[in-house]
């Protein structure tokens, strides 16, 4: 038997690239906490569905594992839900993650926050790890308090800030802004960025390799896993419109500051990849080398020989 490794928010987007890629290297015996069906349970990969703010049922699942190290993606990101749902975000962005660092400080796990570049303001943009977080909606206000929860309970403990996500999903769905994307446009339809926002977007096959390095590693603190593109939200698509043969026209600009009803979004939350490029062996990519990777992967996800299951 390999390393215990759990990942919560299986069925999430993150999750799906860890769980894929921690199954191909066959080094981990993976836990996947999920409140979605189950899939089929195969070797070294097991699947447990239940809530994660039940603290009972977590302490006990934990228990029996007994995990190496943890893996934590499991959220409430929806920005706009969050802030007309602060209860419900509460409990789950600062609850359970309260609960499962305690269970990882007393039992000497790994644990990995999943967190955000948007806990920064967006006021001056190329974030480090040193910048003081300033929350400007709820959603970002709650990942900085399990970060500090984190910090506090767990002895090893990274906090892992992301920066915009994009890819395709390996397993299951999630939620992929670039999947819907691709959705519209082959169907003709026009799609909204804002040209506002600017960020340096990360594939999701390098935040899963990113994830399983440090999980296996001796690194603990805050690090940002972020690509090495600084560009705005509208003209990503743009360049990946064109670099998919569709016409700039596709994508049209819009001000994500300026909509009625919405929670306020940082400006500029792009993050300074310093710490990562030296630290890590694996590789932060650039817009388009970050792009490439996520349509090889999918490619040779389709074409794999092993069995597939469903998230």
């Amino acid at each position: 038997m390999g390393r215990r490794l759990i990942v919560t928010g299986y069925g999430g987007f993150v999750a799906g690239s860890v769980v894929w890629q921690a199954l191909r290297s066959g080094e981990w015996d993976i836990f996947a906490l999920t409140l979605i069906e189950s899939p089929e349970e195969r070797e070294r990969f097991h699947c447990v569905k239940f809530d994660l703010c039940d603290s009972a049922k977590l302490e006990e699942v934990f228990s029996e594992i007994r995990p190496d190290a943890v893996v934590h993606t499991a959220a409430l990101a929806d920005i706009d839900y969050c802030q007309s749902h602060q209860d419900e975000a509460e409990r789950v962005n600062v609850g359970a993650t309260r609960e499962l660092a305690r269970l990882c400080g007393d039992s000497g796990a790994k644990l990995i926050l999943c967190s955000t570049d948007t806990v920064f303001d967006g006021q001056k943009g190329m974030y480090t790890e040193e910048d003081e977080p300033r929350a400007v909606n709820f959603y970002a206000d709650t990942k900085i308090r399990a970060e500090q929860i984190v910090r506090d309970a767990a002895a090893k403990a990274v906090i892992a800030r992301l920066s915009l996500v994009m890819g395709l999903p390996v397993l299951g769905a999630g939620n992929s802004f670039l999947a819907k994307t691709f959705d519209a446009w082959k169907k003709g339809e026009s799609t909204k960025f804002p040209a506002n926002e600017i960020r340096t977007p990360v594939d999701v096959i390098t935040v899963g390799r990113a994830f399983l390095e440090i999980a296996a590693g001796h690194f603990t603190g805050t690090i940002h896993l972020a690509g090495r593109t600084r560009i705005n939200r509208w003209e990503m698509a743009c360049e990946i419109a064109e670099k998919l043969g569709y016409s700039r026209n596709v994508v049209i600009a819009t001000d994500s500051n300026a909509m009625e009803g919405r929670a306020p979004r940082p400006n500029d939350a792009s993050l300074d990849n310093s710490k990562a490029a030296r630290l890590l062996k694996t590789p932060m990519q650039t817009l388009m080398s970050g792009l490439d990777l996520v349509l090889r992967t999918k490619e040779q996800q389709q074409n794999d020989s092993e069995p597939h299951f469903k998230a």
